[in-house]
């Protein structure tokens, strides 16, 4: 089952690098229709989400969900280990450096001689596995297979990068960064759920979060000005 779930992201990733690399599409529109047409596979698939599917109460996989080691869980330990390992790829490799080097200006990168393309359709790939094993370790997490998981994960995770201040033009951010942007995004999500400003409801919560993270844009952009004059 693991191994299927793995293979299904990487096939979705291929699909749209090739979309996105190859005939040249919208990354936006490719990605939003991936969301669509995948999330809409897994509601029909689990009769409209009315399927919950639990994991079996023993053997390796319940063993992996729920055990620790030094009082974290095996995926948080495996969390942990992927984001030191992409850390030294994206700083110390020729491919992370060709990844900011993309990001920044697609066609410079051209006339360096970077292979633009190829390097496009591994960050599709690579992005789809981690997201296809973030999807495991939840479930392994949970015990559950739940149709509606992640829901909504995907703007939390664009707000925690832009507050660890990668900028939505390319070119610039880290994954020290990025790990920063969760952290702070969720003491600020926490501190609102344990009433710290009193009672609020949970779509306000969200309004809060979306001032947070325009109010960390607009500073982005006053500081990218000063340090350009």
């Amino acid at each position: 089952a693991i191994a299927m779930a793995l293979g299904a992201a990487l096939l979705i990733g291929l699909i749209q690098g090739a979309l996105v690399a190859r005939v040249r599409l919208p990354p936006f529109i490719v990605t939003l229709a991936g969301l669509y047409g995948v999330r809409g596979l897994v509601f029909l698939v689990s009769h409209n989400g009315d399927d919950v599917y639990a994991a079996p109460s023993s053997g390796a996989f319940y063993r992996f969900g729920t055990s620790t080691l030094f009082t974290l869980g095996y995926p948080v330990l495996v969390a942990l280990a992927l984001y030191l390992f992409w850390h030294v790829v994206m700083s110390r490799t020729s491919f992370g450096l060709s990844v900011f080097a993309i990001g920044g200006s697609e066609d410079a990168s051209t006339l360096m001689g970077l292979k633009v393309r190829r390097t496009k359709m591994r960050l599709y790939v690579i992005s789809a596995f981690l997201a296809g094993l973030a999807g495991v370790l939840s479930a392994a997490y949970s015990q559950s297979g739940v149709p509606s998981a992640g829901q909504g994960a995907e703007l939390d995770a664009i707000a925690a990068v832009v507050i660890g201040g990668t900028l939505l033009t390319g070119g610039a951010g880290s994954l020290i960064g990025t790990a920063c942007g969760v952290l702070l995004l969720a003491v600020v999500q926490n501190i609102i759920n344990l009433g710290a400003f009193g009672e609020i409801k949970p779509e306000v919560q969200r309004v809060v979060t979306g001032v947070f993270v325009i109010g960390v844009v607009i500073v982005q952009r006053y500081l990218n000005r000063v340090q350009r004059r």
